[in-house]
């Protein structure tokens, strides 16, 4: 089986979200930090496309799930 290795501005790209440097940048300022009681796909920023591609991405072990444990943890930063 292979696996394919995404880069974490191709997971903000596939949730549909500014992608460079600065836009990530942007985004962890303005929704860190994420409350550790909330999963982060419950939290309220996303829309209902992006929480269920973050859910199915981590109960899946999908390809995606190292690039979302990573966002987890950017967001956890205090």
């Amino acid at each position: 089986m292979s696996q394919t290795f995404h880069r974490f501005s191709e997971l903000f790209a596939q949730l549909g979200l500014p992608s460079d440097d600065q836009g990530i940048s942007h985004f962890l300022t303005t929704h860190a930090p994420l409350a550790d009681d909330i999963a982060l796909p419950d939290a309220s920023f996303w829309t209902p496309a992006q929480a269920t591609f973050l859910r199915e991405g981590l109960l899946q072990d999908a390809d995606w799930a190292e690039m979302i444990d990573q966002l987890n943890i950017a967001l956890r930063a205090h």
